[in-house]
């Protein structure tokens, strides 16, 4: 027999962070104009031309179905 204990019939609660929450749309678009203005600033225009390419993929999207006849 194993000296492990069995551990697997009760949670293991030691240790364990709680999963952090995911930030929202809103505020991950606020920190990329807040990072894009500072690089705008700085005058890094190769950073603020890749901050400027996330922005656009981070603004959401409105799809319009095809008005088929």
């Amino acid at each position: 027999m194993s000296d492990f204990p069995d551990r697997s019939s009760r949670p293991d609660v030691q240790g364990y962070d709680a999963p952090a929450a995911r930030p929202s749309r809103a505020s991950l678009l606020a920190a990329l104009l807040e990072k894009r203005a500072a690089a705008h600033n700085a005058g890094a225009h190769d950073l603020e031309a890749l901050l400027r390419d996330q922005i656009r993929w981070a603004l959401p999207i409105e799809r319009f179905p095809d008005s088929a006849e």
